[in-house]
């Protein structure tokens, strides 16, 4: 395990007068000394330069891409040429299986398909962790 600096070694080495450290306190004084400062710009307000603070409702109306995934299959471009009208793909889910939710493109959400007054609708029934998007991730 590493030591434990003191406040008077850390405010050593921020001066320059590193020697206990082999001369490392020059070098971070340098790499200090030659950072250079950069500012963003406002993303806060309006085009008119309000500096009213970013709320909730301001990503109300962004757009999302949101997907649901019924399945995934294979197949070679003579198969997909040959499909007409009428035509089954057999999809690699069983049939009541949750289907994916992905919003741009990444997988958030699992639930399951619904007939609502003759549309088609998906329940949400799982909204996944990091730890479960890992794990199904594909």
């Amino acid at each position: 395990m590493a030591e434990e600096l003191s406040q008077e070694d850390i405010d050593a080495l921020l001066a320059g007068g590193g020697d206990a450290f082999g001369g490392l306190g020059e070098d971070l004084g340098q790499m200090l000394g030659s950072a250079q400062s950069m500012s963003l710009p406002d993303f806060g307000g309006d085009e008119g330069g309000s500096s009213e603070p970013c709320t909730l409702e301001t990503l109300f109306d962004v757009d999302l891409d949101v997907k649901i995934e019924l399945g995934r299959t294979h197949m070679p471009v003579e198969s997909i040429l040959g499909l007409h009208e009428g035509a089954v793909v057999q999809l690699d889910k069983d049939a009541g299986a949750p289907v994916d939710i992905l919003v741009n493109g990444r997988l958030v959400a699992q639930g399951e398909v619904l007939v609502l007054n003759d549309y088609f609708c998906v329940r949400v029934t799982e909204i996944l962790s990091d730890k479960d998007r890992s794990i199904l991730k594909r």
